[in-house]
C-alpha cells in the first residue's frame, strides 16, 4: 500500500533542487504527486522538474505580482478540503522569492501549513563557504543601483556576524567593487556560483583580489550566486567605537603617532594604549 503524504485542506511549501535533480527529497515527490493543485512561481519551469519526476497534476502560477489577487481562491480550495503544494523555481519557497503574502493571509484563516525541507541555496553555499556559520544574517538580495547598494553596505559596515546574499550574475562584479569601496579590499568574502550544477565553482578570497578575478574571466559572471562576507572582526581593545572612528579620521591625515597623540588629549586616555590600535587600523 503506497504511503499517504498529504492531508485535505493543507497548504506544504516544498524544497525542490537548486540544480541536481537527484537533490529531492522523496517526501516532496509525494507531495508533489498527491496534491490537488501545485502553486508555481513560473509554471513552465516547474514542469520540467514534474516532467522529470513524471508527475503530472495540475499546476497554477502564483508570483510576486499575482499572490494577493490568488489567495481568496487558495482560501476557498482549501476550505473546500482540497490540497495545494507551493514551490519557487529553485530551492525553498519564500527565500527571497514569492509567497510570503499567502502564507501570512493562510495563516491568518488557520490553514495548516506544512514545510517538506529540502535544498536552500543560502545554506548549502554557507555549508562550504569556510566562514563562521554559529551566527549569520541573511540579506537577501542588494539593490541593484549602485548607490542603493553602497547604503545598504554601509549600514551593514558594523556587523560581526557572516553575510549571505544572493545576486544577478549581470551584477556581481558591480557588486563585488562596491564592496571593495564600501568595506575594503581586504574584507574576506567567498563566492558560491552554480551549487550542484556541472560549473559549481566556490572561490574564497579578499574582495579586491576576487574583483580582479571577476574581471579577468568573465564565465565566472553566469548562473546563480550566493556572495558571502566576513562579518568585522569584534574589538577586543577595550577601546570605544567613538575613539575608534576619530583614530580612523585622525590617521587619514596624520602619522599612527601623531594621531595617538591627538586623539589621546581629546578623550582622556594613555597614548601608549592607544598605538598598537592605530597601527592595525592603518594597517
Amino acid at each position: 500500500m503506497s504511503q499517504n503524504f498529504v492531508e485535505a485542506g493543507q497548504l506544504y511549501i516544498v524544497a525542490t533542487p537548486i540544480g541536481n535533480l537527484a537533490d529531492i527529497t522523496e517526501r516532496a515527490i509525494g507531495v508533489l504527486s498527491q496534491v490537488d493543485l501545485i502553486a508555481c512561481e513560473d509554471t513552465r519551469h516547474t514542469q520540467r522538474l514534474l516532467n522529470h519526476l513524471a508527475i503530472s497534476n495540475k499546476t497554477i502560477s502564483l508570483h510576486d505580482h499575482n499572490e494577493r489577487q490568488r489567495q481568496d481562491y487558495f482560501l476557498e480550495l482549501l476550505r473546500s478540503g482540497q490540497s495545494i503544494a507551493l514551490v519557487s523555481d529553485a530551492g525553498t519557497p519564500l527565500i527571497s522569492d514569492p509567497g510570503f503574502h499567502i502564507v501570512s493571509f493562510l495563516r491568518e484563516h488557520d490553514i495548516v501549513i506544512v514545510p517538506v525541507p529540502g535544498a536552500c541555496a543560502a545554506i548549502s553555499a554557507l555549508s562550504v563557504a569556510g566562514l563562521p556559520t554559529d551566527r549569520f544574517t541573511f540579506e537577501g538580495f542588494l539593490p541593484s543601483k549602485s548607490g542603493a547598494r553602497q547604503k545598504i553596505l554601509a549600514e551593514l559596515a558594523d556587523e560581526s556576524r557572516t553575510m549571505v546574499f544572493y545576486d544577478a550574475p549581470r551584477r556581481a562584479i558591480d557588486t563585488v567593487a562596491d564592496i571593495v569601496e564600501v568595506l575594503g579590499g581586504d574584507r574576506h568574502v567567498v563566492m558560491a556560483r552554480e551549487l550542484t550544477k556541472t560549473f559549481e565553482t566556490v572561490y574564497s578570497d579578499s574582495a579586491e583580489n576576487l574583483h580582479q578575478w571577476l574581471s579577468e574571466d568573465p564565465n565566472q559572471l553566469k548562473g546563480e550566486m550566493v556572495l558571502m562576507i566576513a562579518g568585522k572582526p569584534k574589538n577586543t581593545t577595550g577601546i570605544s567605537p567613538e575613539i575608534t572612528k576619530a583614530l580612523e579620521i585622525l590617521l587619514e591625515e596624520l602619522p599612527p603617532k601623531k594621531a595617538c597623540a591627538v586623539a589621546a588629549k581629546i578623550y582622556g586616555v594613555k597614548k601608549n594604549t592607544l598605538y598598537d590600535f592605530a597601527l592595525s587600523l592603518k594597517r
